[in-house]
């Protein structure tokens, strides 16, 4: 009976010990290759790096984070993935997913398995809009993309250009896809409201490989501000055939996506000079607007070897960090424990690497989540607005 007990109470032992030294599962589903493969990839490395720091500290509940990828190529590869991280690999929740049209895609598989999933970077209206219990976004919206750039024609394009903001020809084009689709509404919606003419607004497949009916549409109709949101790809092919048109509007000011990319300025050259765009926290800001910026910096250049290639990581890593230090302080890694411990979450504004705080409002979106104005200044996006998160001044009009 002696040697019985000893056995049982060392197997306890033994569990114990390996419950305290436990992995526990988060699927990474990203677009990892095709067309988005570029941001997809950057997304990932913030949430990578959050975990590694979050793993530095002792994990979770006490138990070390492993990231489980997942290729959403396209949106049913989303759908299989997703299934298979759940049913497979057994992930406790699902990070993601960057593409609005993917993430809606794979959230709900995620909703119906009651996992709980958390989008770091899609902006689409309907990620959230759909009253998903599971379903949690950390990061600013079309919403709040749409505004902005509205603001900063108001506020400084069309002071710049020494006209009234309503004299000027706005024109919108967008990809087609629930990104392009929800940020051209709200440009569209707040900008009638601002008293600005909107001559046309023209949507366009992501995969077009001829746009020089669009820019000479633009360019016969005289719009001086063009709005365009894009990804990589659309958005290189745009302003290569406005140069080639001879088409030189006033401003162009990007809706995040490709516009945001080193890459594309890589591809476009000196033409990206002065070029707008409103998007995620980038990294030439106000540090002392983006506590922690420079920690992230210093930690993705040694791990990665060159430098951030887009905001999405940064993003995604205020995202991760506050998802999983929320996570950290909840009962269990049971669905709905995990729902109670994020909804608790009150981070605020100004307290993070973002500059931005995080806290879950209707629909579980962030509602301190914002946006910021930047531009392609000698090869660099700086920050212009806000004027405290501004690292230089708007360059408009010359």
């Amino acid at each position: 009976m002696k040697i019985k007990t000893l056995i049982t109470a060392a197997a306890a032992f033994g569990m114990m010990a390996g419950a305290a030294h436990a992995d526990v599962k988060f699927g990474a589903l990203f677009p990892f290759s095709g067309g988005l493969a570029l941001l997809g990839e950057e997304s990932f490395r913030g949430v990578e790096l959050a975990v590694e720091e979050i793993n530095a500290k002792g994990g979770v509940q006490g138990e070390k984070v492993v990231l489980v990828r997942g290729d959403a190529v396209d949106n049913n590869q989303a759908i299989g993935e997703a299934r298979r991280l759940i049913s497979r690999e057994g992930v406790v929740g699902i990070i993601g997913t960057y593409s609005s049209s993917r993430s809606i895609a794979a959230s709900q598989v995620a909703e119906l398995s009651g996992i709980p999933y958390f989008e770091l970077g899609a902006v689409a209206d309907e990620v959230t809009g759909r009253g998903l219990e599971y379903l949690f976004r950390t990061n600013p919206t079309a919403d709040t993309m749409g505004e902005m750039i509205v603001q900063m024609i108001v506020d400084e394009v069309a002071p710049g250009l020494g006209k009234e903001p309503g004299d000027l020809k706005i024109g919108i084009i967008h990809e087609d896809s629930a990104y392009g689709t929800s940020v051209a509404g709200h440009q569209k919606n707040y900008g009638e409201a601002a008293g600005l003419d909107i001559v046309t607004i023209q949507a366009y497949p992501t995969s077009t490989v001829d746009m020089s009916s669009l820019v000479l549409s633009l360019k016969d109709q005289g719009v001086d501000v063009v709005l365009q949101t894009a990804y990589q790809n659309d958005a290189i092919l745009f302003l290569n055939q406005a140069v080639e048109a001879d088409y030189h509007p006033a401003a162009i000011i990007g809706g995040g996506g490709g516009y945001s990319l080193t890459a594309t300025a890589e591809a476009v050259g000196e033409n990206m000079n002065n070029v707008l765009d409103v998007d995620f926290t980038q990294y030439a800001v106000n540090h002392e607007f983006t506590p922690g910026i420079e920690d992230f910096l210093t930690a993705y250049r040694e791990k990665y070897g060159e430098e951030p290639r887009s905001g999405h990581s940064l993003n995604n890593y205020v995202g991760a960090m506050a998802v999983l230090q929320g996570i950290d302080k909840g009962s269990s890694f049971k669905p709905d424990d995990i729902v109670a411990a994020v909804k608790a979450i009150d981070i605020p504004e100004g307290e993070t690497a973002a500059g931005y705080g995080v806290k879950f409002g209707e629909n579980n979106q962030n509602e301190r989540a914002k946006m910021m104005g930047l531009q392609w200044q000698d090869g660099k996006l700086v920050t212009v607005y806000p004027r405290e998160a501004a690292v230089a001044e708007f360059n408009i009009g010359d």
